[in-house]
């Protein structure tokens, strides 16, 4: 069977090969992340206050001045409660390696709202910061910082007796802030038709648990998980819910709503080191919403560089933002390619950390890019539908519907809070945020429509 039930593949791997297809939700104490021994490394250098002047009301500035530094392709601004909201405004500039170019400033996107759920262990471990989105820079070996503060809304006064003159005030910076130099290390092999079986080399135990969860559907250790077509999918899908692969004639009701599987490279295609997450696995009871976001770390990638990219954004999640793994279950790069994000199997209810507040009972799919200004491939659109279709039919979700998701907390919905919501919706639906980006927000209709036709809707 091709489905996604797991079953035993040696004796190492037993105690990952055990989860059940639909888990209760597991929590798990947070461990600090493994010591690294793949490539790729992560620069942290604390900021220094940039402001000339302590009037009364001057706004706050802090940054570093032009700098030479080790080489790095991905950057970040990180602070210390994870709570904090950073108001105000990040740029960088960088350096390209080896030459004497800068780029010109860039904004660095500073929401804090792709994180794990509060209360959750995740959350309250202690390892947790505050951070801004990542920012795909390229090869550099220089950077330039500042980090300015925003007036707050409100006015203060300057004095306490009434009648008093007011003046804007400066809202604070979030305490500790350090700027995040990430290296994602050495490229993986390129992927292909060869390269898309399990690699030669001998798995490390971490990396074992990582892809024995996903053993039904693919070789231990393999690159990237097969598609599969539409009748194969459905299938796998009656068969591992004890009925029978082969449907009586009248009866085409009894076909699942499914998608076919698509093709999708998993965390060994893509270079995770495995020893950086925590090494326990957390569930979700079921899937009953997809957010997509944009991943906001900019469009200046090649898809050869995705890998690359998503390895930077999975070490800024961890070792920078200290999340147990990357937020995200899965990811898109612009030429439509699928990625498995959160380690604990693609066909599973894996709790990630992508929507503040509603990271129960949903996935998050995050595309490379960010989409404000940028309309979004038509291939990463398409790539939506077919995850989703695949994905969301697996546990009876209607693409083109809606469902209820109980809140979390967050900024929009108050913990506890019932909240309807489709059952593909753009993060900014679950969250005050521009996230995905108001061009790919645009293409969510489309995306649910195609979804929905996928799943013979």
């Amino acid at each position: 069977m091709r489905g996604f039930l797991a079953s035993s593949i040696g004796v190492t791997c037993a105690a990952a090969l055990a989860l059940p297809l639909t888990l209760p939700t597991a929590s798990h104490a947070a461990a600090p992340p493994a010591q690294e021994s793949l490539p790729g490394t992560t620069q942290s250098l604390p900021l220094a206050s940039l402001t000339t002047t302590r009037a009364a009301g001057s706004l706050q500035e802090q940054g570093l001045h032009r700098r030479d530094v080790r080489p790095f392709s991905l950057v970040g601004v990180v602070w210390d409660n994870p709570d904090a909201q950073l108001h105000g405004h990040v740029q960088v500039r960088t350096r390209t390696t080896g030459t004497t170019t800068w780029s010109a400033w860039q904004d660095v996107e500073t929401h804090n709202d792709d994180a794990p759920d509060p209360d959750t262990d995740e959350h309250t471990a202690g390892t947790v910061r505050g951070s801004t989105a990542p920012l795909w820079v390229g090869d550099s070996d220089g950077v330039e910082v500042r980090v300015q503060a925003e007036p707050a809304d409100e006015t203060r006064a300057t004095g306490h007796s009434a009648g008093q003159t007011t003046e804007p005030a400066a809202e604070p910076l979030p305490k500790g802030l350090r700027l995040e130099l990430v290296d994602p290390g050495e490229e993986p092999p390129a992927q292909g038709p060869q390269s898309d079986t399990a690699r030669g080399a001998t798995l490390t135990a971490e990396s074992a648990a990582a892809s024995a969860v996903n053993a039904d559907l693919a070789p231990l250790g393999a690159n990237v998980i097969p598609a599969l077509s539409k009748k194969e999918t459905e299938d796998d899908l009656i068969a591992a819910r004890g009925g029978e692969a082969e449907v009586k004639a009248g009866a085409p009701q009894a076909r699942p709503y499914v998608g076919p599987r698509p093709r999708i490279i998993t965390r060994k295609g893509w270079g995770a080191d495995e020893k950086l997450r925590e090494r326990k696995l957390g569930y979700t009871k079921t899937v009953k919403a997809a957010f997509v976001h944009h991943s906001a770390s900019g469009n200046n990638y090649r898809c050869s560089q995705a890998p690359s990219v998503i390895r930077s954004i999975y070490r800024y999640h961890v070792k920078s933002s200290g999340w147990r793994d990357i937020g995200y279950n899965f990811l898109v790069d612009k030429c439509g390619n699928i990625y498995e994000g959160r380690a604990g199997g693609v066909a599973k209810p894996v709790m990630g950390a992508h929507t503040l507040g509603f990271n129960t009972n949903s996935m998050g799919v995050a595309v490379l890019g960010t989409f404000g200004s940028s309309n979004p491939p038509a291939a990463a659109v398409n790539a939506i539908a077919r995850l989703t279709a695949w994905k969301l039919g697996l546990f009876g979700a209607n693409p083109r519907g809606t469902t209820y998701l109980k809140s979390g907390g967050g900024n929009l919905y108050r913990k506890g809070k019932n909240v309807r919501l489709k059952v593909i919706s753009g993060h900014r639906d679950g969250f005050a945020t521009e996230c995905p980006g108001r061009r790919l927000y645009k293409k969510l209709g489309t995306a649910r429509s195609s979804s929905a036709h996928l799943q013979g809707r």
